[in-house]
């Protein structure tokens, strides 16, 4: 298995992992009886570092799709190289730096890594054209 298709089992291992994080946060807040319920009614907004994680996984899933959606055509096309290579590998290291530095609440550093993750993108893309 190639680089870019090991960094995208190791983004769906992340991606699980932030949603469980994120409920696990969030039935903290709510409790396990908002967590069971049929959620009819609008929950009050997480905070702190709930909210923050539910933010980080929301996030995550904006990109996932993207970056999937180009390791799955790079491969197709047959063009893996250094660039895609180093692209999934961005977007997978940037992600998963993205989520203790979001649940931190370092606003400029989240950012920077956020950056991190879109360049990977951005390499996958170019790989794939």
């Amino acid at each position: 298995m190639g680089t870019e298709l090991q960094m995208l089992v190791w983004s769906v291992i992340l991606g699980l992992a932030q949603i469980l994080a994120a409920a696990v946060a969030g039935m903290g807040q709510r409790g396990s009886a908002w967590a069971a319920s049929s959620r009819d009614e609008p929950a009050a907004p997480l905070i702190g570092v709930a909210g923050r994680l539910d933010r980080a996984r929301a996030n995550f899933l904006e990109t996932f799709a993207f970056f999937a959606a180009l390791v799955l055509t790079v491969v197709a096309l047959g063009r893996q190289d250094a660039t895609s290579a180093l692209g999934a590998q961005l977007y997978f290291w940037g992600r998963l730096v993205y989520v203790p530095v979001y649940a931190a609440g370092v606003p400029y550093l989240r950012t920077l890594v956020w950056a991190v993750s879109i360049t990977g993108l951005v390499l996958l893309l170019v790989a794939a054209l």
